[in-house]
């Protein structure tokens, strides 16, 4: 293997540059720097003439190094042509004037800031088109829910009751489990603060109004985000895959008044029953907890509960509910639809379908929070 080399002759008319050696890409790569910035120092000879006849061998890495010398000397104004090359070597060179393929230009990096201020824009893009299709995708289901009612004929009665008993009764365990340690929970640290200022019995007026008001239906909401909002995109999306819902569309089906409707429904029925199941299922735990810890009977720990409540206190929480229910089933089914491409994509928009989801419950909530403080309830 003959390394790379570049020897310059000068006459009086003109510079003779003569290549030798391989001039291909395995043995250009530390030569590269020294054979590129040859400088002439010449300023009365402005004609070069680059002699090919002692290049052993030449591929395009080479070829390319060659050129961008003689256009770096032509915008020096020297006048420069190659000479004495073989036919394979013009060849490769002739190629590479076509097609050039420039060394010197690397991509300038960008700035972290710049970087940052792109990542921040596509980012808003990206959530403002969410936005806009999730709109959208609610007012189709708006008007498709209003006609179903309508026309009772088109109101899939069967598979209503199917995702009723999936996300309703098969969700009890896990509910009730999360609900009694959340109970759990609150009724120690409530226990623990209260007591050194002698008042721990208020952990009971923190448990009713905690788990009533906020904490109940915020815990159920969030568990069936994950479980049953998680499934509906699963279910859908791979009907998607599967070609199942062209198939409907091709048999003059709605895909919304099919797979959509009857999962929103559902759920909306659900949530309710799964937040009273939570609320009472939570006060059991903090009644348990109130007991180990400050030996407070049951019948007391009622007793103070009834002070501590109104039916206001109980519906605030429960009106919640069919909102959020909504909001998870919509969530689920839009990112169901959005599946394309491959089984990776189930995966991706079920993660998306989680997120969102608890995202647009919590934003919900506080919602509600600030229009009933607003409302004095």
């Amino acid at each position: 293997m003959s390394a790379p080399f570049l020897s310059i002759q000068k006459h009086r008319s003109e510079i003779v540059l003569f290549p030798k050696g391989e001039w291909c890409l395995w043995t250009l790569g530390k030569h590269y720097q020294t054979l590129q910035s040859i400088d002439l120092e010449d300023r009365k000879i402005r004609k070069v003439i680059i002699d090919l006849s002692e290049i052993f061998k030449i591929d395009t890495g080479g070829a390319v190094l060659l050129l961008s010398l003689k256009k770096r000397l032509e915008d020096q104004k020297y006048s420069v042509k190659f000479e004495n090359g073989s036919d394979e070597t013009l060849q490769i060179l002739n190629l590479v004037h076509h097609y050039p393929l420039n060394l010197e230009d690397t991509p300038k990096k960008s700035s972290a800031f710049r970087s940052f201020v792109l990542r921040l824009g596509e980012a808003t893009v990206n959530l403002f088109s969410l936005t806009l299709q999730l709109t959208s995708f609610f007012g189709e289901v708006i008007v498709t829910l209003l006609q179903s009612l309508r026309k009772r004929s088109s109101f899939r009665l069967i598979s209503f009751c199917s995702h009723l008993q999936d996300v309703g009764v098969n969700a009890l365990p896990i509910v009730g489990l999360i609900s009694f340690l959340i109970g759990v929970v609150l009724a120690y640290q409530g226990v623990t603060q209260l007591k050194r200022f002698g008042t721990e019995i208020f952990t009971v007026n923190l448990l009713a109004l905690g788990i009533l008001r906020e904490v109940g239906i915020l815990i159920t909401a969030i568990v069936v985000a994950g479980r049953s909002g998680s499934a509906f995109t699963a279910q859908i999306g791979t009907m998607v895959l599967n070609e199942e819902v062209d198939a409907m569309q091709t048999m003059g089906l709605d895909p919304v008044n099919v797979l959509v409707i009857p999962r929103i429904m559902a759920l909306m029925i659900a949530l309710p029953l799964l937040t009273f199941f939570s609320d009472i299922v939570g006060l059991l735990g903090g009644a348990f907890m109130t007991h180990t810890l400050m030996d407070l009977s049951y019948v007391q720990f009622i007793e103070q509960l009834k002070l501590a409540i109104t039916p206001t206190t109980f519906w605030v929480g429960m009106v919640k509910s069919p909102f959020f229910a909504f909001l998870i089933g919509l969530v689920g089914c839009f990112e169901g639809l959005q599946v394309s491409g491959s089984a990776e994509s189930i995966g991706q928009h079920t993660t998306k379908s989680v997120v969102e989801s608890i995202f647009l419950v919590i934003v919900a909530d506080a919602a509600f929070s600030i229009l009933f403080s607003y409302l004095g309830i």
